[in-house]
């Protein structure tokens, strides 16, 4: 019996916003490590600035998640930074989240 099943190897182009949120995402978690450390240091008394940038970078994280999100109906690309870079900043959006909630119920 034959196998019915076609392939296809065609080259597909990477899509763009996949790419974008995927660098949105990158730069939200490096800014979260950067700030957990900083706040680590100075033992939870970081100050406002760390606050809003840490606002700041997750309205990034949010914006990145949309993004991908949005590039999934992208015809004739590839879909894997899309899939990396919505992960991404769902896991992101997240460890925010809970880093503000933690704070908040204190």
């Amino acid at each position: 019996m034959a196998d019915k099943r076609k392939y296809s190897f065609v080259e597909k182009k990477d899509s763009k916003g996949g790419k974008l949120s995927l660098l949105f995402a990158l730069i939200s978690a490096l800014c979260f490590l950067v700030l957990v450390v900083i706040s680590f240091l100075r033992e939870g008394n970081a100050g406002p600035y760390v606050g809003a940038i840490a606002i700041g970078a997750m309205l990034l994280a949010i914006y990145g998640f949309r993004v991908g999100m949005q590039s999934f109906g992208e015809k004739d690309v590839s879909p894997s930074y899309s899939v990396v870079g919505a992960i991404l900043s769902g896991v992101v959006m997240i460890g925010y989240l809970a880093l503000f909630l933690n704070g908040a119920a204190r």
